[in-house]
């Protein structure tokens, strides 16, 4: 929920938390209000990818890194058509970017797709106070004719919460596209759209898969319709619990036996598929630098996370479900979250981070390759029989 105007640096601001807590800085990007959850993002680069990131629909993004903006803005980045994020928070703002793809700075971005931000606040203070006391709603106000904090404590008690938010079909596709396979095509992969990255469907294309990707909206006669080799479920923002279509969509393939990968979003999907509950994190996990273990092989990969939500599954034994035995293919070392799923039984795995990872780390690709394997598997056994 935003409204803005194009402001001066100069330009005083004031963030306010629902819990009363405020800070005062200087405007950045737009002039106006802004509402949404405050959540704080541990990267100290790849903001285009950040800003760009569906998953951040409705969110207030503070970055933990103090100096934002120093490479500028260049048309080769950005994850989806717009800035999805409600608001940007930094500590020390570029003046002057410096890049050889830059096309303009950040600032002026934010100002031309009206995204209402704060600069010049003590980040590391607004940080500390989030990991102590959760992410929660807060506001962004800026202007020289500001409301007395106690209007502004009431309007952003009034904005919605993130909890029980259905979101993905507001950030995904209206239409179908395809993204073809570089190469030779190898697979097609019917991608259902619930905030979907752009570099997600170009890490398949690399891979010779031919991607159909749908709305969030998308039917299990949508999905079957590009007779897929393999079904994918992306990342979103909003509450999982609000998801009963796409855990309906994905219950069917699970019941046909056709591959399928999930990521963030769909993990969360997968899980409430397969049965398991999925609850709010406190202040969740997002950056580029958060280390999870693939349990199936032991390494630790450092991998980019976005995600306030989990799936609440048992780390210590193999479940029961519908679809067959399940167990968590992943583990958070920070917090020992629940980072991943797989079938035992079926052809699915899912995992609740990033491995697309624009803009890095990489040590996560591999799972593309592990999804190209499955569906080769699948096709192989298919023609034996």
């Amino acid at each position: 929920m935003t409204t803005s105007t194009r402001g001066a640096t100069k330009v005083p601001a004031v963030l306010v938390l629902e819990d009363g807590r405020t800070f005062r800085g200087r405007a950045y990007g737009s002039v106006g209000v802004t509402f949404g959850e405050a959540v704080f993002s541990t990267g100290m680069t790849g903001y285009q990818e950040t800003l760009t990131d569906p998953s951040y629909h409705r969110q207030v993004v503070v970055m933990t890194a103090p100096h934002v903006g120093n490479t500028g803005v260049n048309d080769e980045d950005p994850e989806s058509r717009r800035i999805w994020v409600a608001g940007y928070v930094v500590r020390d703002p570029a003046r002057v970017p410096s890049n050889w793809r830059s096309r303009r700075s950040l600032d002026e971005e934010l100002r031309d797709q009206g995204v209402v931000g704060i600069s010049g606040i003590d980040t590391r203070a607004l940080t500390r106070h989030l990991r102590e006391r959760g992410a929660m709603r807060v506001g962004i106000f800026s202007g020289n004719a500001l409301p007395d904090e106690g209007t502004m404590l009431a309007e952003v008690r009034q904005a919605p919460e993130m909890a029980g938010a259905d979101l993905s079909a507001e950030v995904a596709t209206k239409e179908a596209y395809v993204v073809p396979a570089i190469g030779e095509k190898k697979f097609t992969v019917a991608a259902v759209d619930l905030g979907i990255k752009g570099m997600t469907p170009h890490r398949m294309a690399e891979r010779g898969i031919e991607v159909h990707v749908l709305p969030a909206t998308a039917s299990v006669e949508d999905v079957y319709a590009v007779q897929p080799d393999g079904v994918f479920f992306s990342n979103g923002p909003g509450d999982p619990a609000t998801a009963d279509h796409p855990v309906a969509v994905m219950r069917a393939v699970l019941e046909r036996g056709t591959p399928l990968f999930g990521i963030c979003f769909g993990n969360q999907i997968l899980g409430r598929a397969l049965g398991f509950g999925t609850y709010k994190l406190k202040y969740g996990h997002r950056g580029i630098n958060q280390p999870v273990q693939d349990r199936t092989t032991g390494k630790v990969e450092v991998t980019a996370h976005n995600h306030g939500f989990a799936v609440d599954a048992p780390l210590d034994k193999v479940s029961e479900t519908p679809y067959g035995r399940a167990e968590v293919s992943h583990v958070c070392l920070n917090d020992q979250v629940v980072e991943g799923l797989r079938l035992l039984d079926r052809p699915a795995f899912s995992v609740q981070y990033h491995p697309e990872a624009a803009a890095g780390p990489h040590d996560a690709a591999y799972l593309f390759d592990r999804f190209t394997s499955l569906m080769n598997t699948v096709r192989m056994e298919g023609q034996r029989a």
